[in-house]
């Protein structure tokens, strides 16, 4: 019965070391594909070393769709009183609340057309404040070859004056005399140049209480879409 047993056990500790030797066979050659052997060194050393933590790959916006040598753009307007008014410009936000340079009344930002890169960015009271004349000033001002991205948070229209009403509507805006008040307006324009047509580029909605979502507020607008880059 002892010479038995001896045999069952030797037969058991040969099938263990028979796996053991093939699944360290299977390991070797995961570790070792095609690469040098300083390479199957490392990760065999690796084995049982915390893992690195990687940084997730940057998540894509949803209007990051343009063809290569465009420029993507989305601009959206205000839709609540805490729901201000946004401008994204290739993988940039330009104006949203966290950055501090969004606000009631009407949001510009100007972007070098040759460049991509940001000019400047403002906003303008028009309920509070009598900031008509200074806004016609920044857009007047704007240089050549440049774009500008507008669009209202709250109300862009009660002091809203009639020199800046037409330096908008120099630009190209069709709807800038229809604005009221709390209306939601976008526009895209370029200055010094024609951005091409069918481009997205105006959108207005207005203040109706039969139909708004958040009491007095009309619903966020927007527009977007992609500018082919100056050839070079």
């Amino acid at each position: 019965m002892q010479v038995k047993g001896t045999g069952i056990l030797r037969a058991a500790l040969f099938i263990s070391a028979s796996t053991c030797a093939w699944y360290f066979g299977y390991l070797v050659a995961e570790l070792i594909p095609d690469g040098p052997l300083a390479t199957a060194v490392y990760n065999i050393r690796s084995i049982g070393e915390k893992p690195v933590l990687r940084a997730p790959a940057p998540k894509r916006h949803k209007y990051d769709h343009c063809p290569p040598n465009t420029y993507a753009y989305w601009l959206l307007s205000g839709g609540s009183k805490n729901k201000y008014a946004k401008i994204y410009f290739e993988n940039e936000l330009l104006i949203e609340e966290m950055t501090g340079n969004v606000g009631k009344g009407i949001n510009i930002a100007l972007v070098n057309y040759t460049t991509g890169k940001v000019i400047a960015t403002q906003y303008f009271d028009m309920f509070q404040d009598d900031n008509s004349e200074p806004m016609t000033e920044f857009i007047q001002g704007a240089p050549a070859k440049s774009l500008l991205l507008m669009m209202t948070h709250d109300d862009g229209s009660s002091r809203l004056k009639e020199d800046a009403k037409k330096a908008i509507e120099a630009l190209g805006s069709k709807e800038i005399r229809n604005i009221r008040f709390r209306s939601s307006w976008v526009f895209l324009t370029a200055k010094g140049f024609d951005l091409p047509a069918g481009i997205e580029r105006e959108k207005i909605d207005h203040s109706i209480n039969a139909k708004n979502r958040n009491l007095d507020w009309p619903e966020e607008i927007q527009i977007k879409g992609c500018i082919p880059k100056e050839p070079s």
